[in-house]
């Protein structure tokens, strides 16, 4: 008997199996001083949900916080995080100070989701910060101001709104990594 090909794949992923962890979605708590919600919803093609799919964030913070959140979808779609809103960061470069001009606050994102090979990748920029997007290196490389405005989480009363869409009208801007 000669050993066949492994089957394709027909059904998952089973992200919720092992990924998650009780603290993912909070990267400092709640009553920490300066902490923000960030909350959203991943959606398809046709702007359904995409209840088994998972946000991973990560940002420069001051030392001792992680920097890091993994949130898995709910069955609406909707995800959140808790962290620190993050301050204008040096542009990476070959020398330590960095060079070029600084990037506005920004978070970044990558989504792994069913029908997805690869993680797709993006940033959550935060519109109370007009002056520093408008600076920002990454976003004015974006021509087109409709998907620009796809990496800018709107202010909430009680936090800020980002819904990524995984393709179609309003597609969120991903990068090639």
């Amino acid at each position: 008997m000669s050993a066949g090909r492994t089957p394709a794949q027909t059904i998952g992923p089973f992200f919720a199996v092992a990924l998650p962890w009780p603290d993912g979605p909070r990267v400092v708590a709640e009553e920490t001083p300066g902490a923000i919600r960030i909350e959203g919803r991943v959606l398809d093609g046709i702007a359904g949900p995409v209840p088994d799919a998972l946000v991973e964030t990560w940002q420069r913070t001051p030392r001792g916080i992680r920097g890091f959140g993994r949130c898995p979808t709910d069955a609406d779609g909707r995800w959140t995080i808790v962290t620190l809103k993050p301050e204008a960061s040096p542009r990476g470069g070959a020398d330590s100070a960095g060079c070029g001009p600084p990037e506005a606050p920004h978070i970044a994102v990558s989504v792994f989701a069913r029908g997805l090979l690869k993680r797709v990748v993006t940033r959550i920029y935060f519109d109370d910060e007009a002056a520093a997007n408008a600076g920002d290196p990454v976003l004015a490389s974006i021509a087109d101001p409709a998907a620009r405005r796809t990496l800018i989480a709107e202010r909430m009363p009680d936090g800020y709104r980002f819904d990524i869409r995984l393709q179609g009208g309003g597609e969120t801007v991903f990068f090639d990594v």
